[in-house]
């Protein structure tokens, strides 16, 4: 990519270069009420639909009216081992190992499975910390452990806060916390990626400190699947979480993925709800056999695997094993750093970037402060065409897609902006 510059024309220069410009034309883009297509910023909340999700829900829907029951095994793609189809592909988006990673549940779903069997409170040993400003799913499910467990929340959750004066979180604040509270700590549960900041954290370097505590250490992964390269098995970390309806565009509400390291594979002394989708594959169908554990992320599975659901990861995880996630950060990459070089063109006066500059601590996520300004800014912009987040108290979160934005979306958005503010 060339140095950036200000024009429509070098917006459409770049998007004649893009290698996965083609790929824009394999999603639904919304439009207006008057058929105008919008410019569509949301998929850190949403991703958009892939024009291939239907036939992947429909070869589901036909294999059920023509096969019944009979489709567990004679489905194109069965529906007895159907989470395995998307393993691979889900394994090598998130860095870890096949046995590392399954399908299952939703996001907060999972992290109390998770926390299940690696949160194991003592008297001297009882704490979880997060980061201050963790998605507030996370905290309340945090709190409600503590709770289960007959410990009071005030006093059981550790905040790790940014330095006075600041938004993004500091690894010598963490490391402060640590030498004070470490030998309390029983979990650390920390955003990968934190959702109103867009702030990459370091997993490996938070996992190492953790571990250096005697601390476990998990993540949840909700902004950086298929959004950033997370190299899951290399941070070390015990587990993780991740939805798959943002970056990972499988529609509202579907289901999560969960890792587990290799490390704890084959472990039977964690503790673990079980159901018959984690017992043994071979006598799972014999009914009346003790609970026989399977080994790695899969043995964390207790229910069998919603169909239509998975049909619409399996539609988005052939997309991502075209592209691969090197290609997908490379413009990532680009496309952020151009729409960062546009913001700044507004003057550091009235626009303030929050998200990390480096773009090693970023995926492509930006969050906006405008000075003086409320959420009436936001609607103006959404009026003009552009579909954005609001976060209180003065926020706006964008995020360019590689997979589906353009150049030229991002020189609209701007120059949009630009003209609602100078009004």
């Amino acid at each position: 990519m060339s140095t950036p510059k200000l024009g429509l024309d070098y917006a459409m220069a770049q998007d004649q270069d893009d290698t996965l410009a083609a790929y824009r034309s394999q999603f639904h883009i919304p439009k207006d009420k008057d058929g105008n297509t919008l410019i569509y910023m949301t998929g850190n909340s949403l991703g958009l639909q892939p024009k291939s999700t239907k036939a992947h829900v429909n070869q589901e829907l036909e294999d059920w009216a023509q096969l019944g029951v009979e489709g567990h095994f004679e489905a194109k793609t069965p529906w007895l081992d159907y989470h395995e189809a998307l393993t691979q592909t889900m394994a090598t988006v998130v860095g870890a190992k096949p046995i590392e990673v399954v399908v299952m549940n939703t996001l907060t779903a999972n992290l109390h499975f998770m926390m299940a069997s690696f949160y194991k409170p003592t008297k001297q040993r009882y704490k979880i910390l997060i980061e201050s400003d963790a998605f507030p799913s996370d905290k309340y499910a945090v709190e409600s452990q503590l709770r289960h467990h007959g410990y009071n929340p005030k006093e059981g959750l550790i905040l790790w806060q940014p330095e006075k004066g600041e938004e993004l979180l500091n690894y010598n604040t963490l490391k402060k916390l640590l030498e004070k509270e470490g030998d309390t700590i029983a979990l650390m549960l920390i955003g990968g990626v934190n959702y109103y900041t867009g702030q990459f954290l370091d997993l490996k370097r938070i996992t190492t400190l953790g571990h250096s505590y005697g601390c476990v250490v998990g993540f949840d992964c909700a902004h950086g699947a298929g959004n950033v390269k997370l190299n899951l098995h290399d941070s070390g970390a015990d587990f993780a979480a991740w939805c798959t309806y943002k970056y990972l565009n499988s529609g509202p509400g579907s289901l999560a993925g969960c890792f587990v390291h290799e490390r704890h594979a084959y472990r039977k002394d964690l503790n673990r709800f079980a159901g018959w989708w984690s017992h043994n594959k071979q006598t799972r169908f014999n009914m009346r056999d003790e609970f026989d554990q399977l080994p790695g992320a899969e043995g964390w599975q207790l229910s069998n695997p919603p169909i239509l659901s998975m049909a619409a990861i399996k539609a988005s995880l052939n997309i991502f094993e075209n592209v691969g996630m090197e290609a997908l950060q490379k413009k990532s990459r680009q496309l952020t750093g151009y729409f960062e070089f546009l913001l700044k063109d507004l003057g550091e006066d009235t626009i303030r970037i929050i998200t990390p500059e480096n773009p090693e601590e970023r995926g492509c996520q930006l969050s906006i402060q405008v000075k003086q300004a409320d959420k009436t800014l936001h609607k103006k912009l959404t009026a003009a065409g552009v579909i954005s987040d609001w976060r209180e108290p003065d926020v706006i979160r964008c995020a360019p897609v590689p997979l589906y934005n353009s150049f030229t979306d991002i020189y609209h958005l701007v120059s949009r902006l630009k003209t609602i503010l100078n009004a």
